[in-house]
């Protein structure tokens, strides 16, 4: 790494997306000295979520070039006037949901809501200057990255940046999804669709809510193992029976409490909706493609009562929820380590996209 001292600007390398579909690559990009409710943060761990993906392939926008990742932990190394709370030397993880105080979500009560989330204003560049859209507001496959102050949220240094920055997105919206926005309480019964990364962290959501029952369902014996090891009960394999029939009987008849979709298809969501239980919970984390539809029956959704949810972000508060967890992750409640596969560098970043494809990881983590 190299740094310009020019106008206080840092020159580090990063992952960035050039054009729609092509491979990503590593470039020379500038990082501007920190504005006004800015930091500057040094990024010691990012994981490589399916979001990056989707912003590599041109299905979030097509501001490209984009300077993927989001899922971070790091130092704060410096940090821009009027900012209070935050300084040099304070670990943190990023978050996409830097609360203005003041949207109407906020002033209700419910910034885990906010409509007006904060990034930095200042752009980071390529070396010729081109403007780059930071992923999720945030950009962290980098040595350095500029955020809103809003967006570091100042959790237990004693905690693995690998495994704390997962907090950032996907394993924050396995969780919350269980925690937040289904509920889940003790005794209940709780039925996951999908069991890659969010579903396996909505399974340990559901575990450290106290239900007695949980019932993971996945296509791949492999993914199934893995949620068993994050507390499922019993597992059900969708290519050999219906998970709906499979549920219900685990359910002496009756459907879960909290059936808790982290695939997103409108085949996972029908099945998500008639494995409940009547006056039952149905939450939506998986993250849908544009092209798709759901379709039921009105009448059902009328006469079996209870609520069809989706969670975003797992309807987290960052700056409750994350000190939180790591906090139960410190005390060995919470294994936030079993989600870091493996620990790469920023040049196998593509690798990961396709072992990411093939479901042989739940998280690659770029570490520097």
């Amino acid at each position: 790494m190299t740094e310009t001292r020019q106008r206080g600007e840092h020159t580090v390398e990063a992952v960035v997306a050039m054009e729609k579909g092509a491979p990503v690559s590593v470039q020379t990009i500038v990082v501007p000295a920190p504005g006004p409710g800015e930091a500057l943060v040094a990024v010691e761990a990012c994981g490589v979520c399916h979001t990056d993906l989707h912003y590599r392939e041109g299905a979030i926008g097509d501001e490209f070039p984009y300077l993927l990742g989001h899922e971070a932990a790091g130092r704060v190394e410096a940090v821009g006037e009027g900012v209070a709370g935050l300084e040099p030397g304070d670990f943190v993880v990023l978050n996409w949901r830097a609360v203005c105080g003041v949207c109407r979500a906020c002033a209700r009560g419910r910034p885990q809501y906010c409509f007006d989330t904060a990034n930095a204003v200042q752009p980071m560049r390529l070396a010729d200057g081109t403007e780059l859209s930071p992923a999720l507001g945030i950009g962290a496959f980098t040595e350095k990255t500029l955020v809103a102050a809003g967006q570091c949220t100042k959790v237990d240094p004693a905690a693995d940046p690998a495994a704390a920055g997962l907090l950032g997105c996907g394993v924050m919206a396995g969780l919350g999804a269980a925690l937040n926005t289904g509920g889940v309480g003790r005794g209940d019964s709780v039925a996951v669709i999908g069991c890659g990364g969010v579903g396996d962290a909505a399974v340990a959501g559901a575990r450290l809510a106290g239900a007695a029952r949980i019932i993971a369902v996945d296509v791949d014996p492999r993914k199934l193992e893995w949620a068993r090891g994050f507390g499922a009960t019993h597992t059900v394999n969708a290519r050999e029976r219906s998970p709906i029939e499979a549920v219900r009987e685990l359910t002496g008849g009756d459907g879960a409490d909290v059936v808790i979709d982290a695939v997103g298809r409108p085949e996972t969501f029908r099945q998500a909706f008639y494995a409940r239980d009547l006056a039952g919970t149905v939450v939506l984390v998986g993250v849908p493609e544009p092209e798709f539809q759901a379709e039921l029956p009105l009448l059902d959704v009328f006469s079996r009562g209870g609520a069809v949810k989706s969670s975003w972000y797992g309807d987290c508060l960052p700056s409750r929820d994350f000190p939180m967890l790591i906090d139960l992750y410190l005390q060995g409640r919470l294994d936030l380590d079993a989600f870091v596969t493996e620990r790469i560098g920023p040049g196998d970043v593509e690798e990961a996209f396709d072992k990411m494809r093939r479901g042989t990881v739940l998280r690659s983590v770029v570490v520097r």
